[in-house]
């Protein structure tokens, strides 16, 4: 089951995302997950401008937005972490409309205060033309590696969870970035990350729509957690 049907909105005709920052550090939500790392407004430049909007009874936590095509239309999407004070974070995605900037599809949120997921990376991770984001839920208390599905059927998005697998982490609390990320180690992209006691190092693959994670070797600080 698809976690969001989104908006049916046409497209800005002509218009593309070409940078995208996370701007007015807040302290209203006070989770220091991320060293400065939370922020009121998400502002996005386009050919015709620059758009912003601002959050109220929520923070973008996060290290910052990743611009990624997810329908393959040739513009692309905002990915950003969006925490609500009340029930923590989720993954909402973001484009231009005719009415502005617009949230497209979200994840549900976690469902607690402060309670935080890394993105590890945007890729079609199994090759079938659709794209994919995967993330760590709570890389410092659960630990669970994600895998969401994004797609757009005709003018509706849809996001749906793919697979999942414990004891991996990308975050130590407090620190201003992720570590690992998305890489091709030889055998097609994979999510590199540490084990859930930053002792060795994983390589996780979806494959039949299942991660299959592999040792890569003792874990010795964040190049360790690449393949370039």
């Amino acid at each position: 089951m698809s976690l969001l049907a989104g908006l049916a909105a046409p497209a800005q005709a002509q218009d593309t995302l070409m940078g995208a920052r996370y701007m007015s550090p807040s302290e209203a939500y006070g989770h220091g997950a991320v060293a400065q790392g939370e922020y009121s407004e998400l502002e996005v430049t386009s050919r015709t401008g620059t758009h912003r909007v601002r959050l109220d009874g929520q923070v973008f936590e996060d290290t910052a937005p990743r611009l990624a095509d997810l329908d393959g239309d040739g513009v692309p999407e905002v990915v950003t972490v969006v925490s609500q004070f009340d029930r923590g974070a989720q993954i909402m995605i973001w484009g231009l409309r005719d009415s502005g900037l617009t949230p497209l599809a979200w994840t549900p949120p976690i469902g607690t205060r402060h309670r935080w997921l890394a993105v590890a990376g945007i890729a079609d991770l199994d090759k079938d033309g659709r794209m994919e984001i995967a993330y760590v839920d709570r890389p410092h208390l659960a630990r669970v590696l994600r895998v969401i599905r994004v797609w757009r059927a005709d003018d509706a998005w849809r996001v749906v969870p793919v697979a999942s697998a414990d004891g991996h982490t990308n975050h130590r609390y407090g620190a201003p970035g992720m570590e690992g990320g998305i890489f091709d180690c030889g055998q097609g992209p994979e999510i590199l990350t540490s084990d859930r006691d930053w002792q060795r190092v994983q390589a996780a693959r979806l494959v039949n729509g299942r991660l299959q994670t592999r040792d890569l070797g003792r874990y010795s600080g964040p190049n360790s957690l690449r393949c370039d």
